[in-house]
């Protein structure tokens, strides 16, 4: 486990610093990759905005952000900048394992002066909230680099920190889908191989004891599950 997050957190410290000159590792591919037949799949979700679905609309209406609220965003990426999440009314947070990923949200958060909760480096299975903090959640995008041991961990985690009744939404890889293989080839290229290891069914198992399923979705390459929390 410790070897995976330390790979992903480098994949994703390497992007930042890509980014910064202005080079996108996406666009970069080499020619095993582009000449896969399901390379158009890949390059169909880019178009249509990325593999990441974290920024949808219907995150947005299922969570229902307001001002009362603090937003958790597991794995955060740059959502904030990209996925208009500095737009919701809702106190946000993030947690990211790439201490560059959250070097640079900080520059934005200063840049922009943005007010947020806090930002912090590091593991989405161990943060340093308290229990019942947050009233809605998020962790797109993340689970598919981890096997079923760090996943339990991530939704205890997850629910200890999310009040009665709040809702996340979290997704899982569907796995044997198109989109799918094709995106888990460029992330193994991009030096964060893709770990999960469970079945839908398994993921549902490991899910009812903290969480209610209210709906489920496909989202590109991902299944997205919209959940409420069990107290």
């Amino acid at each position: 486990m410790e070897n995976q997050l330390e790979l992903v957190a480098k994949s994703y410290d390497k992007a930042i610093d890509y980014g910064r000159m202005g080079i996108d590792l996406y666009k970069d591919l080499p020619e095993y990759i582009k000449n896969d037949p399901g390379y158009p799949l890949f390059e169909k979700m880019i178009m249509e905005g990325g593999t990441s679905d974290s920024g949808s609309k219907e995150i947005r209406d299922y969570l229902s952000p307001n001002t009362n609220m603090k937003f958790i965003d597991l794995g955060c990426c740059l959502n904030l900048m990209l996925r208009g999440y500095d737009e919701w009314t809702s106190t946000y947070y993030g947690v990211d394992i790439s201490s560059k990923t959250i070097h640079l949200l900080n520059e934005v958060v200063t840049k922009n002066e943005l007010s947020i909760g806090s930002l912090y480096c590091g593991s989405i299975h161990e943060t340093p909230f308290d229990a019942d903090y947050f009233d809605i959640g998020a962790c797109i995008g993340v689970l598919e680099y981890f096997e079923k041991d760090f996943v339990a961990k991530a939704i205890i985690e997850a629910h200890r920190i999310i009040k009665p009744h709040g809702k996340i939404v979290l997704d899982i890889p569907d796995i044997g889908s198109p989109e799918h293989r094709i995106t888990m080839i460029i992330e193994e290229y991009l030096g964060r191989p893709d770990k999960f290891d469970m079945s839908s069914q398994e993921f549902q198992n490991m899910l009812q004891n903290y969480f209610k399923i209210e709906k489920t979705e496909k989202a590109g390459p991902m299944i997205q599950y919209f959940l409420s929390c069990k107290k």
